[in-house]
Formats: C-alpha cells, sequence, structure tokens
C-alpha cells in the first residue's frame, strides 16, 4: 500500500529483555493462565508495597504451595519477572524520549533509567526491606535481571555502533558489562557502599566510561 510503512519494527528494549534472555517464568506466562494470575497478583502486592510471601499468595488464589511453586518457580524467579515487567515501560518510554545519537543516546537511556530507579518508592521500599535479596536479584547471575540489562545495553550499543555513530576499543559485551555495572553501583549505593543513590554521580562515571567511545569515534 502507497504511504504505509510496512517495514518491520524491533520491540522497545524493554520488551526485548525477556526475548534476548528468557527465563522459564517468562516462557509460561504467555500460555498458562495460572502462571499469569498469579505473576498479576504479585506484580499488583509488589506495587502497593506489600511483600511478596508464596504462602499468602497461594491462599489468595485458592492453591497451595506446591502449585504455586509448579506455576511460577521460587520467590526469587517470581520477583525477578515482576522487577523486570516493571523496568520493561521505563526502558521503551525512555528510548523513545531520547532525541540524541551515538553515545549520548545511551548514556542518556541509561541515566533515565537511574534516575527512575531512585525515584521508584514501592522499589526503594522494597530494597530497604530485603536488601541482600535484592542485590542477589538485580545484579548477580542468579537471576536475568541483570543479564537482561547487559543484554537490551548491549544491543543498544550496536545500534549505535553499526550506524557508525560511535566505536569502541572493547568488545562490545564487555562495554556492556561495565556500564550496568557503573549503573547499578550508583543505583544502588545506600545497599552497596551505605551512600546515597545519586544519578548525577551516575551520569559522570558513565560519561567518563564512555569518552574512548567518543574520541574513536571522531
Amino acid at each position: 500500500m502507497v504511504g504505509v510503512d510496512t517495514a518491520p519494527r524491533r520491540a522497545g528494549l524493554g520488551s526485548l529483555g525477556a526475548v534476548l534472555v528468557p527465563s522459564a517464568l517468562s516462557a509460561r506466562l504467555p500460555d498458562h493462565p495460572d502462571a499469569a494470575r498469579a505473576f498479576r497478583s504479585a506484580r499488583h502486592r509488589f506495587l502497593a508495597g506489600e511483600r511478596i510471601d508464596m504462602g499468602a499468595l497461594a491462599a489468595e488464589l485458592g492453591v497451595d504451595r506446591t502449585s504455586l511453586f509448579r506455576w511460577v518457580g521460587n520467590r526469587d524467579a517470581l520477583l525477578a519477572e515482576v522487577l523486570w515487567s516493571l523496568a520493561v515501560p521505563t526502558f521503551d518510554a525512555t528510548e523513545g524520549a531520547v532525541d540524541a545519537t551515538g553515545a549520548d543516546r545511551v548514556e542518556q537511556v541509561l541515566i533515565r533509567v537511574v534516575s527512575d530507579l531512585i525515584a521508584a518508592d514501592y522499589f526503594r521500599d522494597w530494597i530497604t526491606r530485603e536488601p541482600g535479596r535484592a542485590l542477589r536479584i538485580l545484579t548477580t547471575r542468579s537471576s536475568p535481571v541483570q543479564r537482561r540489562f547487559i543484554a537490551v545495553t548491549e544491543r543498544l550499543l550496536h545500534e549505535e555502533l553499526d550506524a557508525g555513530r560511535m566505536a569502541t576499543p572493547l568488545p562490545v559485551h564487555d562495554l556492556a558489562y561495565v556500564l550496568v555495572r557503573v549503573v547499578e553501583s550508583f543505583t544502588y549505593a545506600d545497599v552497596i557502599a551505605g551512600e546515597p543513590p545519586s544519578a548525577e554521580r551516575a551520569a559522570a562515571a558513565l560519561a567518563l566510561v564512555l569518552a574512548p567511545t567518543r574520541e574513536a569515534a571522531a
């Protein structure tokens, strides 16, 4: 049809996360109504600032704990999927709002994500309540959250590199990993080092890490 853009469009960065790094639960949710129902209830509880307790959640759904664990996995697996689902709109909206290219685009997307995470009261409350669990789920390979964050950051870098808008002396995956670790360091600084989270300090550190990509592209 004349005048209609029929080119395939990729999903937003956040939406790509579960595609690039699927989990048992993310694979089950589209075709398993019970798992989806449990997931929605857990997400609602998390947004309300409530603790996701598997026993209470099973009782709310009218099933035993064994059934709930069979549907969604353990508590960490469920929390990880809830957390990523809340990050998806942030990534997608942030990506669309950034009007920049090259290293500037990468930096601005990541800084907006940091700012949103620091400003989300329900998220900060959970980190304060369960700091050890939060760091394990958010910043280690024991859950898909960090691996998805690295994967979408790597995809963002590839888009700018492939378009010739930046260059990097590091392998792309390594650069993505470093950028994510910088974001984590300043977003969860209160738990990691007893210091206040800071988007401003994250911005300065990201600019320093990305400086060679600007020089290489010049």
